[in-house]
């Protein structure tokens, strides 16, 4: 399966395609790197993201998940950047509850690009479970201009 790592400023991230879509993107580095036209298209989109809070182009993807899962994952990506959604909300989208929402945003093999960091609990941020957890949410929602006043460190 080709792969791709870039730096971020999250440290490194590896991009993993099949079939003409990206299917992961992992926290850390890959042992071996075999670039795609679409890894490379990729990681120029990942980097001007850094650089901006925008992706500027859709990325063809394929999550591996379950139906519910990649109904979430779905619904996850209708949210645009400097936004959040609660759990809750997603869950009234995609169905199940608030609990199934955040199980699956945690099995989100495509961080990122598949926003899961912009669902956050009624009450504070909720979990993270990339890089860092929280304080990698926490960057994520300040990159694309979220104002973090309303969570303060103490409320997740």
């Amino acid at each position: 399966m080709p792969q791709l790592s870039l730096q971020s400023p999250f440290g490194e991230l590896t991009l993993f395609e099949e079939d003409g879509a990206i299917v992961a993107l992992e926290w850390g580095r890959a042992g071996e790197q075999s670039s795609t036209a679409l890894l490379s298209r990729a990681a120029v989109i990942l980097q001007d993201y850094f650089d901006t809070g925008l992706l500027s182009e859709a990325l063809p993807l394929n999550p591996a998940g379950t139906p519910y899962q990649r109904a979430v994952w779905k619904a996850l990506q209708a949210i645009p950047a400097g936004q959040t959604r609660t759990y809750r909300e997603i869950a009234a989208q995609a169905g199940g509850s608030a609990r199934s929402v955040g199980n699956a945003n945690s099995r989100n093999p495509i961080p990122i690009l598949i926003p899961c960091h912009r669902v956050v609990a009624a009450q504070g941020l909720g979990g993270y479970s990339g890089a860092e957890g929280l304080a990698t949410k926490r960057a994520l929602l300040a990159l694309e201009g979220v104002s973090l006043d309303r969570w303060s460190p103490g409320i997740i």
